[in-house]
């Protein structure tokens, strides 16, 4: 007979945010509210890793799989990023879960939820019943298989989202040494994995479909020096066009990538980054939805009573602009987790907490620069700085104004301080009089706020 346990609170993904709830759990239990009996912390509470996937190691930190984890020197491993130490947090080994109480449950892959008994079950064929559910499942990874690509099921052709996708690029970079490597996308995961690729000494390849890389965000102006700056270390930039068919040798690794255009590029291994889904098909009808996530109040709470979604999956009200959002980002999560506990813990103590207030924060980092953005991307941009992909150190910018107001700003180069400038420059929405004024008054107008 299947087994059934229960918890008080399940906490549904193993990824940033789902460990950002259990951390801030047990850290908000050392100083409970008045009047409080119960907590996160003491009573039992089970952390499983995400639905239809089938983990089987503790949660860590997921920026660091495409940074450090591929370096070819004194690379990244596990222990060493385990959540939340990309946070500035301790280290959360598996033995620190046990220490504060929790039920790690790892290979488990759970396949229905019914939050109307509150019940999940494992494809096992066991069930969990709680009394408050935290839905962390965060997202899938887009693959090109999903559209019956023709010849994307051949070997090395890559994905990177769990540990195991990182071992298997390293097991393939170790293996087509020194090769070609295609990277199909431009966006965080392109960018990021071309440099890295370069730096293990491989002749890479970006082919994307938009005008320049990381559309969503970069102008004209801010692409331009990334692109500069890539082609300036050897990287091979092919735009307008993209991946319309793979081929194989005899042994099923890819060996051709075929580009709609017409071209055709020799590839050893092929990674692709072309985004990804909330993973929310778990609770399909049974919450209300926005946006393409499950949408919550200010405190992560969703249509269901007792049933939070935070991170990816969460579409929430962004109160600085007045509008639901979903934000897909460890930033977020993290904050979004701590949110979800502080509103968890207050609603049991019959006290109150304050509103979710994102600010929107984006960043990366690869060869030697690294750039910062807040804000909205929206409304006329003006470039500050010398954005010259020759430029020994390069330190430049963009601000959007809209309505008169700077409401975002990208920073290429920047200190501490200076990030940090930007950061309040975002929040405060300044008034701005003369565009062109603020182009030539460049950083100076946020170090000034």
């Amino acid at each position: 007979m299947a087994s059934e346990k229960h918890f008080k609170y399940v906490i549904l993904g193993g990824g940033v945010a789902a460990v950002r709830i259990r951390r801030e759990g047990v850290r908000q239990a050392g100083r409970p509210a008045r009047g409080a009996r119960h907590h996160l912390q003491g009573v039992r509470t089970s952390l499983y890793l995400p639905a239809r996937r089938m983990a089987s190691v503790a949660p860590y930190e997921r920026p660091a799989l495409s940074k450090g984890y591929l370096f070819p020197q004194n690379a990244a491993r596990l222990p060493g990023f385990h959540t939340c130490v990309g946070s500035g947090g301790e280290k959360l080994l598996p033995e620190w879960y046990t220490e504060k109480g929790i039920e790690l449950i790892l290979s488990t892959e759970i396949v229905k939820a019914d939050l109307a008994s509150k019940t999940l079950t494992s494809a096992a064929g066991a069930t969990f019943t709680y009394e408050t559910l935290l839905i962390a499942t965060g997202s899938s990874t887009i693959k090109l298989t999903d559209f019956g690509v023709q010849g994307a099921e051949s070997n090395n052709i890559l994905y990177l989202r769990e540990i195991d996708d990182a071992d298997k690029l390293v097991a393939a970079m170790q293996a087509k040494k020194d090769g070609k490597a295609v990277v199909v996308g431009g966006g965080y995961i392109g960018l990021e994995l071309s440099a890295a690729l370069k730096i293990n000494n491989f002749d890479v390849t970006m082919v994307y479909p938009e005008p320049w890389c990381m559309p969503r965000l970069f102008t004209a102006g801010i692409a331009h020096f990334y692109e500069g700056y890539y082609a300036s270390k050897g990287i091979n930039i092919v735009k307008g066009t993209v991946a319309s068919g793979f081929d194989a040798d005899a042994n099923g690794d890819v060996s051709v990538v075929k580009l709609k255009d017409g071209r055709v590029l020799d590839a050893d291994i092929v990674i692709v980054g072309v985004g990804g889904r909330p993973l929310t098909g778990l609770f399909k009808g049974q919450v209300e939805e926005d946006k393409g996530g499950l949408k919550t109040d200010t405190f992560f709470e969703t249509s269901v009573a007792g049933v939070y979604a935070i991170g990816d999956v969460a579409t929430f009200p962004m109160k600085l602009y007045n509008e639901p959002r979903r934000v897909e980002h460890v930033d977020h999560a993290r904050k979004s987790a701590e949110q979800a506990v502080k509103a968890i813990k207050a609603k049991e103590s019959g006290e109150s907490v304050a509103e979710y207030d994102y600010l929107p924060y984006f960043y990366s980092r690869s060869f030697d620069v690294a750039w910062q953005f807040y804000g909205e991307n929206v409304g006329e941009t003006v470039l500050f700085g010398d954005n010259d992909p020759a430029v020994a150190k390069p330190k430049f910018g963009t601000y959007w104004v809209k309505d008169g107001k700077v409401i975002g700003v990208f920073l290429e180069g920047g200190s501490a301080d200076e990030n940090q400038a930007i950061a309040k420059v975002a929040r405060a929405q300044p008034p701005v009089a003369d565009v062109e004024a603020l182009g030539k008054e460049g950083l100076d107008f946020a170090t000034k706020i």
